[in-house]
């Protein structure tokens, strides 16, 4: 459908750029104006018969089902004999215009069909009739390039029955949990009881294969007690034995655990990935219910051996992934079959509905954290030394199971892709996702799958499956693939239409025997000349028919390609050559024309594979990629050295938006600073710079920022993104720049300032010096009240002994 706007909108460019083209002077314009009317229709009815249907030159009603969903074919023998040059592959509405009638038309429809519906249970009631995913059984019918959208829900079913399998390590490391494990059968279902009511338990037993350098060969007695020289008495060596199948009797679980034995192998590493593929795939023997929650619990504390490990021993066979239990519920292929790889571990699990935890030791607990990785639906704990905790951590294994949804796909044809929505909790619709997290029992999740076939397989019809891990439920998704038409079928071989018998009448053509060519098989390749073969070379220096076709009768008839479709009058168009994503023509985000990606809307590029949308790069706080990166096909990437993150939020390094656009400013607006200096500015800052007198809010994400610059300006700007995710900086035109000084007001001021301490420094010296005489007159007036002399007359006073006249004196 969006290739018929496309069209649409074309034919309105066509018909407006010849209306301009065609205006004529105002004189000329009425006697003209029929002239111009009629042109515009011309122009109209050719723009019409120009779409992607009619621009493929195909030649077969196949080839025309797989150019565009939009795209039919007539299959009326007289159909286009009325002078009229057209095409049988046109779109649907156009052929009934031109004459086809509904009976030859050939246009298949892409449906899908619910077959099986059965509506989601609250609980397991014990019946096994548990309905955990809807809709069970979907009818798909798809053309090439079509695709259907159907809704998957899932809900976790409340008390669903769980089969527990407790698979240890019983190598001579494993001593004390072993010791502890023997009282913990009762607490354990006990424990798993608060979750189901229906619980199963087993328990199995791993150490190594049996044959040398993984085990003691010699002397014999440690071939029959390895613990030889130690004070334990060990069991002999194995690779796996089932010692308990699942069963309800939680005493016989106890009972079985406390008759086991340690035992003691040779090289670190331990045989646990065989022990897990014989657990998981003799489902009668370990006792897997199918309508149950299959629990694997792997404890150890110890490496294990991979796939290709057995060559050491000269063991070259590699697993098969079937059952080897004997009689005796042992595993007798051990020294036979090499360990199982992770691809068909994950594989196996997947298939019997296993959902595999790994109680492992610190020391080895990065190296199967890497493992769970690889093997999607583990969950990883780490267990203590004497596996103390081993409860907890399969209450919290089971509850993070429980706790999360996700869809798995098998079977899905190579020519099919499937794009899925999630519909998580509060309806949040999360594109491109297959899993929902965070989940309790009884809540309900949906997924939307949009199914798009690429291409025609061999085969008419397939099934694949649609499953969440670890359950039984699945969607089982028959697709019939819309590649043929029905008439086909009525095809006549040596038809006289066909010159007498030189070609099939098929669907409306002659499809010419060797040799033939034109509408009715009525050229022969013996009659052409060298003119004609002139016609078939689009330039002197290129080969007739670009080298993909014969010239015959000066017509370019193009070869059959395997990998598509060659047409053009000089075979110079395909529809495979198109730039390739992941293995994906145009990304499977677009139509291939001629060796150019068309896009489909939403994505853009040379291979369609970047997409323009922006929502996918908005960080918590509103800002794209944080305000440290820029948004590039959808995806944030950081510029701001030590930001990280889908958004570029994590950046332990980095300061804030306004910090890190001051230095765009600064080389952009004003071309200083060290980005300027060091020539980095281009490739760094991409933001618009736009000068205003005045900061306002442009949106509602916009920072207002300002800064200190090298002259103590205040320089103030705004950080904004417009809608297609642009970053913009408004500076203000004008900083605040601090005024001089005034030169009388400071001498003035300085004056004063010295003036003024001067009388204080003199008021503080008087003020001083007065305290300092007043203590002294103080001290003084107190010695003198003490002194005991009389103070009338000084007794150190001598009178005079002689006594002189002056016998001149006169008395004047």
């Amino acid at each position: 459908m969006r290739k018929e706007s496309r069209v649409a909108a074309q034919r309105s460019k066509d018909s407006h750029r010849l209306e301009s083209d065609l205006r004529l002077p105002a004189a000329m314009e009425a006697s003209s104006h029929l002239q111009l009317t009629l042109l515009l229709l011309l122009s109209t009815a050719l723009s019409v018969r120009s779409n992607i249907c009619t621009s493929r030159g195909v030649t077969t009603c196949q080839q025309c089902l797989t150019v565009h969903p939009t795209c039919a074919w007539c299959s009326q023998e007289d159909f286009g004999k009325g002078g009229s040059s057209v095409s049988r592959c046109d779109l649907k509405q156009e052929l009934l215009d031109e004459g086809c009638s509904p009976g030859a038309l050939e246009f298949p429809s892409s449906t899908v069909t619910i077959e099986k519906d059965k509506p989601l249970s609250d609980k397991a009631l014990g019946t096994g009739d548990v309905t955990q995913i809807r809709p069970q059984k979907l009818h798909l019918s798809l053309r090439p390039g079509d695709s259907q959208r159907f809704t998957v829900s899932v809900k976790q079913v409340e008390d669903y029955p769980v089969d527990l399998y407790y698979l240890m390590d019983l190598s001579y490391s494993m001593k004390d949990d072993l010791e502890f494990l023997q009282t913990l059968g009762n607490e354990l279902a006990v424990t798993m009881g608060r979750a189901t009511s229906n619980l199963r338990m087993g328990f199995g037993a791993f150490v190594d294969k049996t044959v040398s350098p993984y085990m003691y060969t010699y002397p014999e007695k440690m071939v029959k007690n390895p613990c030889t020289g130690f004070d334990d008495k060990c069991q002999a060596q194995f690779g796996f034995k089932n010692v308990l199948s699942l069963t309800e009797q939680v005493a016989r679980f106890t009972e079985e655990v406390a008759k086991q034995q340690i035992s003691r192998n040779r090289d670190a590493p331990e045989g646990g990935f065989d022990a897990v593929m014989q657990a998981v795939v003799c489902k009668d023997k370990i006792g897997w219910r199918p309508d149950a929650s299959h629990l694997l619990v792997f404890t150890t504390d110890a490496k294990t051996h991979i796939a290709l490990d057995g060559r050491i021993a000269g063991i070259v066979q590699p697993n098969d992934g079937l059952c080897h239990l004997d009689n005796d519920n042992i595993y007798n292929e051990t020294r036979v079959l090499d360990y199982p790889s992770l691809g068909l571990m994950n594989d196996k699990m997947s298939e019997n509905n296993i959902n595999l935890v790994f109680a492992v030791t610190s020391y080895v607990l990065p190296l199967y954290k890497d493992y769970s990785k690889l093997i999607p639906g583990t969950t990883v704990g780490m267990l203590s030394q004497d596996s103390g905790n081993v409860i907890e951590l399969i209450e919290e294994a089971y509850a993070k199971i429980r706790s999360k949804v996700e869809l798995e796909l098998l079977g899905v044809p190579e020519e099919m892709t499937l794009q899925f929505e999630a519909k998580c909790l509060n309806e949040e619709v999360i594109p491109g996702v297959k899993s929902c997290s965070g989940l309790k029992i009884g809540d309900t999740v949906s997924f939307s799958v949009e199914a798009q076939l690429r291409g025609c397989p061999k085969k008419k019809s397939d099934t694949f499956t649609i499953k969440p891990r670890g359950f039984k439920d699945a969607v089982e998704v028959t697709v019939d693939f819309a590649c043929g038409c029905d008439c086909e079928a009525e095809a006549v071989v040596n038809s006289s239409v066909c010159s007498n018998g030189n070609g099939t009448y098929e669907c409306g053509l002659c499809q010419c025997h060797g040799g033939r060519l034109g509408p009715h098989c009525e050229c022969s390749l013996e009659d052409y000349s060298e003119s004609d073969y002139k016609n078939c070379i689009p330039k002197p220096d290129r080969p007739a028919c670009s080298g993909r076709g014969d010239c015959v009768c000066g017509q370019c008839s193009c070869h059959a390609n395997e990998f598509g479709q060659v047409w053009g009058k000089y075979c110079e168009c395909d529809d495979f050559n198109c730039l390739r994503n992941k293995g994906v023509l145009c990304s499977g985000n677009g139509q291939c024309n001629c060796g150019t990606c068309d896009c489909d809307s939403g994505w853009k590029g040379e291979k369609c594979d970047c997409s323009i949308r922006i929502d996918t790069c908005m960080s918590s706080i509103g800002l794209l990629c944080s305000g440290r990166g820029q948004c590039v096909c959808g995806v944030c990437e950081c510029t701001q050295p030590g930001a990280y993150g889908a958004t570029c939020e994590k950046c332990p390094t980095c300061p804030d938006a306004c910090t890190m656009k001051k230095d765009c400013v600064e080389c952009q607006h004003f071309k200083r600073g060290q980005r300027a200096e060091d020539n980095s500015c281009n490739r760094v800052c991409k933001d618009e710079i736009k000068p205003v007198d005045k900061l306002v809010f442009h949106s509602e994400n916009s920072v207002n920022c300002s800064y200190k610059d090298e002259n103590d300006c205040v320089e103030h700007f705004q950080y904004s993104e417009d809608e297609s995710g642009k970053s913009i900086l408004f500076v203000v035109k004008e900083p605040e720049c601090p005024k001089g000084p005034d030169i009388l007001v400071v001498l003035l001021a300085v004056a004063g300032a010295i003036l003024f301490l001067g009388l204080a420094a003199l008021l503080i010296w008087k003020l001083l010096v007065t305290i300092h005489d007043r203590k002294e007159y103080a001290k003084f007036e107190e010695e003198r009240s003490k002194a005991k002399w009389d103070t009338a007359n000084n007794p150190l006073y001598r009178g005079a002994t002689s006594t002189f006249t002056n016998i001149a004196y006169r008395g004047n």
